[in-house]
């Protein structure tokens, strides 16, 4: 075990602007002024972090780092909801992209907390679904190189036959990356019988292809086999053992009220993280034919769009609109704590706690490398020359892990509260991602 020497909150206070920047949640085990590699490189991945929020780039966001299963650095920066809706201020999607700009600043914005619940998006796909997955296939309920047929035994024709849970975990099943099912469903039920006949757009097998549609089936694969919902099975079977209070889909369901505080066990009053106004982006996705995602038929058949600032409902439209909240590819919910305590999980290959929720050797399985880069679920990646799994959200969400230096990291953000530019996109968080990773593992390489 490593000694961890942890930044003095003494010498950071300095830096933190009174509005924008909270106090850090660490506490020093050095002599104040005593800085080794991995403290320099703590702050320089605070710094950036902080300096994302205070010149506007992002609204806020919460960062954890855990090393040995210690939580190192733990801080909420900004604002958990700074814009909103005014009152008859909705806009709907324009071909000049000046659409859904009607936000304002809020007089008495939210503030960020470690606590604040955020919408997921794609990180549903490795903290619900594959995690479903994986606890199935210990079971004995499920067989990674079976075909999906043998769960969905609708799945068929067009080459659909030969279609394994192998071939959705790794996204190289052949299925369209995306598709606007609530122009085509109604209700949950359409939903699943939609997704389950979509043709294959490429042979499986061939080429790696990005895709919600492989893991909502996933999720509906997991849900036949286990008789319940995929938020029920994952409550019962690892959440709840667990003790993770606020890792769930569907986080609104007895909330106290409309301001946006959660209600129910633990955590009392902590709310979430604002996303989108609306959905602006997903309606430029079925509106603008140079997007590349323009549907078949008339765009406006359907207009069922959100006016609204999301605040505890997905933003996944097809997650919301089609699966009511609950859906293999988006719609978990979750803190940054909360999701350290399942990196661990993976970390310790199965163990937590001092107790054991999965067999190593079906982490092991699911955390090997295939083919581009992939693992089962996770995307294997190299940040500055070292390996990790993780997953990013579409929200401004990502979770990593680097197994040699049992290192852990979460960084949430609330990109999409600032509403979408004049192309219609909402801010890139990748440099910050990047930028806040390669100065955390730099600095635990340093103090090795």
């Amino acid at each position: 075990m490593r000694a961890l020497p942890i930044l003095s909150v003494l010498g950071l206070l300095g830096m933190l602007s009174p509005v924008e920047r909270q106090g850090p949640q660490w506490t020093s085990v050095e002599a104040p002024g005593a800085r080794s590699p991995l403290d320099r490189n703590l702050v320089a991945a605070d710094s950036v972090v902080a300096d994302w929020v205070d010149a506007g780039r992002i609204p806020g966001a919460v960062l954890l780092v855990a090393l040995d299963g210690a939580v190192v650095l733990e801080r909420a920066y900004g604002w958990s909801e700074l814009y909103d809706y005014g009152p008859g201020q909705y806009q709907a999607w324009t071909a000049d992209g000046t659409g859904a700009r009607g936000i304002q600043r809020r007089v008495d914005p939210v503030r960020m907390t470690p606590s604040t619940l955020f919408d997921l998006a794609s990180v549903t796909k490795v903290m619900a679904t594959t995690l479903a997955v994986m606890l199935m296939v210990e079971s004995g309920d499920m067989d990674v190189d079976a075909p999906l047929s043998h769960y969905l035994p609708d799945f068929r024709g067009g080459g659909k036959d030969g279609v394994t849970l192998r071939h959705l975990l790794t996204h190289r099943a052949g299925l369209y990356q995306w598709l606007p099912t609530y122009y085509y469903a109604t209700n949950r039920d359409e939903a699943s019988e939609y997704v389950r006949a979509q043709p294959l757009a490429w042979e499986a097998g061939e080429g790696r292809h990005y895709s919600d549609l492989g893991f909502m089936l996933l999720g509906l694969a997991v849900e036949r086999v286990a008789g319940t919902s995929l938020d029920d099975f994952l409550r019962e079977r690892i959440y709840g053992p667990l003790g993770l209070d606020w890792t769930g889909f569907r986080p609104l369901d007895g909330a106290a009220g409309a301001d946006g505080e959660a209600a129910g066990p633990g955590n009392a009053g902590s709310r979430f993280a604002s996303t989108s106004h609306g959905n602006p982006y997903e309606q430029r996705m079925v509106h603008d034919s140079t997007f590349g995602y323009r549907i078949a038929g008339d765009a406006e058949a359907w207009d069922g769009w959100r006016r609204r600032t999301l605040s505890g409902e997905v933003n996944d439209a097809n997650a919301f609109h089609a699966f009511g909240g609950i859906a293999g590819h988006a719609g978990l919910f979750s803190t940054a704590s909360e999701l350290n305590v399942l990196l661990q999980l993976l970390l310790n290959r199965g163990a937590y706690g001092g107790r054991r929720y999965l067999n190593a050797q079906v982490v092991d399985t699911f955390l090997a490398s295939t083919s581009g880069g992939q693992a089962l679920g996770w995307q294997l990646q190299a940040y500055i020359g070292q390996a990790s799994f993780s997953h990013t959200g579409f929200t401004g969400t990502l979770v990593l892990a680097v197994p040699e230096y049992d290192l852990a990291l979460v960084l949430l953000t609330n990109r999409q509260n600032l509403g979408v530019d004049q192309d219609g996109l909402y801010p890139d968080v990748d440099p910050l991602q990047r930028a806040v990773v390669a100065a955390v593992i730099k600095g635990v390489r340093n103090a090795s």
